[in-house]
């Protein structure tokens, strides 16, 4: 595949529908643009009816492969050549789907760990939170490893349920009920020896608004933020995205 300057961003959303949506307007929020035409072309291809990747991953579920497949596919027919995939638990079927297609998939996980070294954390335990198909596979422990961190997972009962019941809020639609068990998670990575926390699901970065993130002492990385970078950076290889941006989500 070429690595030249892409024309057109697709966005393989809907999983879930808020996390896609909410992707779109932080590469956006992030593009250093002065005029619309500066803009980055983005497709967004938000279907919900993609099959539930943890249930196909763990429980037997019907698989999402398919389903992820047409709408990759949709998108490069209506010429996106960059394709991005705003769901951790989706990555576990990143290689069938970069065999599927010519575009260049980003990858969320290698976003995360430039975030990582952006934020200036090039070593040391990193804690991990995201579905139970993301943490049980070893999707971000592997990464982790290969690039010289140290992965934490939360091992404690309660600290496993917070992370759920933040997600499914989201899911829900109940996002002002998400940030008080996502804040629990995180604060038990923490005293677990983290240095820094990656939120690993699309929708926990959706429970912590930016302007509370300054209330924990741990270092974060928003892999919805990470991915939205690599994106921006991707079409702009050559211009510096300043971190202060990323303050600009509620």
């Amino acid at each position: 595949m070429s690595r030249s300057i892409p024309r057109c961003l697709g966005v393989l959303g809907g999983m879930g529908p808020l996390a896609g949506a909410q992707f779109a307007a932080r590469v956006v929020q992030l593009t250093p643009a002065s005029c619309d035409q500066e803009h980055i072309p983005l497709l967004l291809c938000n279907d919900p009816r993609v099959p539930d990747r943890s249930t196909a991953w763990v429980g037997g579920g019907l698989s999402p492969l398919p389903a992820m497949m047409r709408g990759i596919a949709m998108l490069q027919d209506d010429g996106a050549d960059c394709i991005a995939i705003p769901c951790n638990t989706a990555h576990l079927w990143f290689d069938q789907l970069q065999a599927a297609t010519s575009a260049r998939l980003l990858h969320i996980v290698e976003a995360v760990v430039v975030d990582l070294r952006r934020q200036g954390i090039d070593q040391g335990a990193i804690g991990i939170l995201g579905t139970r198909a993301t943490l049980e596979t070893g999707l971000y422990q592997r990464y982790l490893a290969q690039s010289g961190y140290e992965p934490v997972v939360p091992t404690a009962p309660d600290a496993v349920a917070d992370c759920a019941e933040s997600i499914a809020a989201v899911k829900g639609g109940r996002v002002d009920q998400a940030f008080a068990p996502l804040a629990r998670a995180i604060a038990s990575l923490e005293r677990a020896g983290a240095r820094a926390v990656a939120l690993g699901c699309t929708e926990l970065p959706l429970a912590l608004p930016h302007v509370r993130r300054a209330e924990f002492d741990v270092v974060l990385t928003d892999s919805m933020d990470a991915l939205a970078l690599q994106a921006v950076e991707t079409f702009y290889p050559r211009t510096a995205i300043p971190r202060k941006n990323l303050g600009t989500q509620a």
